[in-house]
């Protein structure tokens, strides 16, 4: 224990969640402090350092904060996570405190920086499984692979959060023989919904097999930038250090994003892109390239972040700078979820960068690429032909043209349509044969004769 700690009363102006503190002459970037109050004792990080004037960024709230009354304390260490096995099947808010009414966590193992510790890129692995996630259009179509990070892209009020709670719920890594962790965060959320989440994982005994992060939108700004990090430092140590395949699902990194323009705005940063700043793309990888796989351990870091499309804007700042940082992504359709089609994932704009790492002969089925391949390209054709029955009618359709239709409807009914239930891959590619089987041969040209005559002989027999 320390006999001597740095501190200052000189608190020069409050505003929003920062401090600003003078007669400070050694505090570093990343500092944790503690601000006394008189009443009460708040925690607090060390912002932007600038001669003598420190900025603080504090957890809490500040509303009544006096800073005639206030003390700042320096802690000397930057913001870590205590860490133990006893973390599985916990609930945390965005500080990594518990709130399940479980007691506090007894037992901690290591406590690590929530900002990371650097990974050697020449360390990192190729991924070479895939993570199967029980839902038809991303296992066959859209293949999660271990260590990647796939972002799910929503428009507002579309079931990103329904979706987002059945791949916890459903998600498996095929072999694994129960080394496999899902963590959940949720940033930002609304009483309503966290009680949802809850309630849900509860119910479907999920809470007893991952942990979860809860940070309401009542909390501070402050708290909306920690959740991630405190995620991902409980995922690095289940990961490499007892050798769990993890999968990190965020929800919602928009909220995330608009924290970090609350606080810039704060600082009178200058702005980028409608309000957002400048330094938003590096700020973003510092998350997202914490997924991924370390030679010479088993466990790996696998990242699936919900991002809300303001608009339906692929274009939004937060869309498109995740979208370069990210592997692939899962797009969410509302024409789709009109159609009451759940989960209403549009596979067309869908992409998997890394699927062919985890799939094909020895991973999956040999045959897996050509089946999503001729999926992919069934679809486009029915949706154009769909397009040209609005400009000519029905009766101006070839009869090609309307078995292209009626897969169409089939694949969007039988296939994406899949409810809330669980489909392993051997099902789900069962139904997509049954799909394509509505098709002539000549128009499956992505598969090879061999495949056509083993998989879909029977099928063609059934649907003549």
């Amino acid at each position: 224990m320390s006999l001597y700690r740095e501190g200052s009363r000189a608190v020069e102006g409050i505003t929003g969640p920062l401090l600003f503190v003078s007669g400070i002459k050694n505090g570093g970037y990343g500092e944790i402090v503690s601000i006394e109050t008189g009443t009460s004792t708040l925690m607090g990080q060390v912002l932007q350092v600038e001669d003598e004037i420190c900025v603080i960024q504090v957890f809490e709230d500040t509303m009544g904060l006096d800073p005639a009354s206030t003390t700042v304390w320096l802690q000397r260490d930057v913001m870590r996570m205590p860490l133990s096995p006893a973390l599985k099947g916990r609930v945390l808010n965005g500080r990594g405190e518990p709130i399940d009414h479980k007691g506090p966590i007894v037992y901690e193992e290591y406590r690590l920086p929530i900002q990371g510790l650097p990974l050697n890129p020449v360390m990192r692995s190729s991924p070479n499984a895939y993570i199967e996630t029980g839902i038809s259009s991303i296992d066959v179509m859209n293949t999660l692979v271990r260590g990647q990070k796939l972002p799910i892209f929503s428009g507002a009020g579309l079931p990103a959060n329904e979706l987002a709670t059945q791949i916890v719920k459903q998600a498996r890594v095929p072999g694994a023989r129960g080394r496999f962790l899902p963590i959940f965060a949720a940033v930002g959320i609304t009483a309503r919904e966290a009680q949802y989440f809850i309630n849900f994982f509860n119910d479907t005994g999920a809470i007893h097999n991952g942990i979860f992060f809860i940070n309401l939108a009542s909390d501070s700004a402050v708290e909306r930038i920690l959740t991630p990090r405190l995620a991902l430092t409980a995922a690095e140590y289940f990961a490499f250090s007892l050798g769990y395949d993890v999968l990190v699902v965020i929800t919602d990194m928009l909220y995330y994003c608009e924290a970090l323009r609350e606080i810039s705005a704060v600082r009178d940063e200058v702005p980028g892109r409608r309000g957002y700043p400048g330094y938003m793309y590096s700020d973003l990888a510092s998350i997202f390239e914490r997924a991924g796989c370390v030679k010479g351990r088993k466990g790996s870091v696998t990242q699936l972040p919900i991002i809300t499309m303001p608009g339906d804007d692929m274009t939004h700042p937060v869309v498109d700078l995740s979208g370069y940082i990210t592997e692939g992504q899962i797009v969410l359709d509302r024409s789709l979820n009109d159609r009451n089609i759940y989960p209403p994932i549009n596979v067309l704009p869908s992409l998997s960068r890394l699927m062919n790492k985890g799939i094909g002969k020895g991973r999956t089925v040999k045959e897996h690429r050509s089946l999503a391949d001729q999926l992919y390209a069934s679809y486009a054709k029915a949706k154009e032909v769909e397009r040209l029955r609005l400009i000519v009618g029905e009766d101006g359709l070839t009869p090609e043209e309307k078995l292209f239709l009626r897969f169409g409807e089939i694949f969007e009914k039988e296939f994406l349509n899949q409810g809330n239930i669980y489909r392993d891959l051997k099902q789900s590619m069962e139904i997509a044969w049954d799909c394509l089987s509505v098709l002539p041969r000549e128009a499956l040209f992505k598969l090879s004769e061999d495949v056509i005559t083993e998989k879909l002989a029977g099928r063609e027999r059934k649907n003549q």
